[in-house]
């Protein structure tokens, strides 16, 4: 290859890569990097930086180095296709079952939705929030960038299944006084079953740091205060550093939502029932239930220790009708309709609401407005004065944002309602409210790989939902 043609193929390299990094650019809207192209210019082209110095060298240098440098591009692409485009997810409880089970690994779309721009854009590949070993931040909070959005292929759709920040994870007590039964406790008190092995996606944080919203609506936030040697410190997580979520969206921005008798309805509209919602029912069995009769209906050991321990456990409407039919194996099976109201949002709010007859509750939609009164401002507390960042105070009866009086607030922001197919057994709007739009990560496309918790080997892989489209499951 003569000289001439090895320089027009430099050239045509160099033109493709700049071509497509321009493209990205005018995409995410980030003009400052244009300071990166001189050296993209010099890679295929002036050659003037040895990048690749080490190649020169001999020993060990030269072995070691290729490592490196191996290794660290091999994060960089990691990070930012992570960032801007997908990223894996694992399904770690079964607040989605039977739609999504536990052991689903998720291909999850950043571009479906729009990907974010970094709040917090120096962070360690791979990791959330936490260095496993060393039990330290992941990320350096400085630089933060405010909240922006690049434009995806669409917006969230009624009935989609979401991955999204943890709403309710942004401030936590540090203290490690807290053991895992604390937690364990106030999740059963909500409805959220964990089990060894499996734990809820924020378990693993909150074994020593816990929800500080969650100590301040139980013990009351002077309380904490004062006795801040039992707390520790009150830490923030940036909105894109705190744990991923997944659930359905079952209400969109504007639309007013209410459950009655465990039926979601919009705007006076009963809302579709997923194919494969869930609910518990009480369980009385003459004998043991055969491995095959579980597999096929889809009952868990999950499933089968909350029936030990609390006398139900969570079925779908089929496998319920399965179980009444089996009369030589079960002596009754029913639907339970406790009203459980413990932990329900607004949590400082006397609204007599339960996890089956909720609302109902308006969702606040970007640039529309709210009258704000004291029956109703427990609700939009949350958002106007921590989702949006407004000082938000009651004095003599009347409510003062930014220290003026207002009757009426205007939302900057659109949000959305969550919920578990697994209706009893699910974390979510009902006990922590709105998801705001700045905490949406992606929508999950199909799942990739899927493996049972209770069976080992290949018999524990579930072959049949491989490479399964999630907008297939309804």
């Amino acid at each position: 290859m003569n000289k001439a043609t090895s320089k027009s193929r430099q050239w045509l390299k160099m033109g493709v890569a700049m071509t497509l990094y321009l493209a990205f650019l005018l995409w995410v809207k980030s003009w400052w990097g244009l300071v990166v192209t001189p050296f993209i210019f010099d890679v295929y082209i002036t050659k003037k930086i040895k990048w690749q110095w080490w190649k020169d060298a001999e020993g060990p240098t030269r072995f070691i180095m290729s490592w490196v440098d191996a290794i660290v591009f091999a994060l960089v692409a990691v990070y930012f296709i992570n960032l801007f485009f997908f990223q894996n997810y694992v399904i770690p409880s079964s607040s989605l079952e039977k739609s999504l089970l536990t052991g689903d690994y998720l291909f999850v779309s950043k571009v479906s939705y729009g990907p974010r721009i970094p709040q917090t854009p120096l962070t360690m590949p791979l990791t959330q929030h936490t260095l496993p070993v060393l039990d330290c931040n992941s990320y350096i909070a400085w630089p933060h960038w405010d909240y922006r959005r690049v434009k995806g292929l669409g917006r969230v759709q009624l009935n989609d299944i979401v991955v999204f920040n943890y709403p309710s994870g942004d401030t936590l007590c540090s203290s490690p006084r807290y053991q895992a039964q604390d937690f364990y406790i106030m999740c059963y008190a909500i409805g959220e079953q964990l089990w060894p092995g499996h734990p809820n996606p924020d378990s693993l944080g909150a074994l020593k740091r816990r929800d500080y919203y969650a100590a301040v609506y139980q013990m009351g936030r002077s309380y904490i205060a004062e006795n801040s040697g039992e707390y520790g410190d009150i830490i923030s997580r940036p909105t894109d550093r705190r744990e991923n979520y997944v659930k359905r969206c079952v209400g969109l921005p504007g639309q007013t939502l209410q459950i009655k008798d465990r039926i979601v309805y919009l705007d006076g509209k009963a809302n579709k029932e997923p194919d494969n919602v869930q609910y518990t029912y009480y369980v009385t069995l003459r004998q043991q239930l055969p491995d095959a009769l579980l597999k096929e209906l889809g009952i868990s050991e999950e499933d089968l220790v909350s029936l030990h321990n609390n006398g139900f456990m969570p079925l779908t409407g089929r496998a319920a009708a399965a179980l009444r039919a089996r009369k030589d194996l079960v002596a009754d099976v029913r639907l339970n309709t406790d009203p459980s109201g413990d932990g329900i949002y607004p949590h400082d709010g006397n609204t007599h609401w339960t996890r089956d007859n909720y609302g109902p509750v308006w969702i606040p939609k970007r640039g529309e407005s709210i009258a704000l009164t004291l029956d109703n401002l427990p609700v939009y507390d949350r958002p106007i004065r921590v989702y949006e960042g407004n000082d938000l105070r009651v004095r003599g009866g009347r409510i003062y944002i930014n220290g003026k009086p207002a009757s009426r607030y205007t939302f900057k922001m659109d949000y959305y309602w969550m919920m578990g197919d697994n209706r009893h057994n699910s974390a979510d709007s009902r006990y922590w409210g709105f998801v705001p739009e700045d905490h949406i990560v992606g929508k999950p496309i199909f799942i990739w790989w899927s493996s049972d918790p209770d069976r080992h080997g290949f018999s524990g892989v579930r072959w049949n939902r491989l490479f399964k489209f999630v907008d297939d499951i309804k």
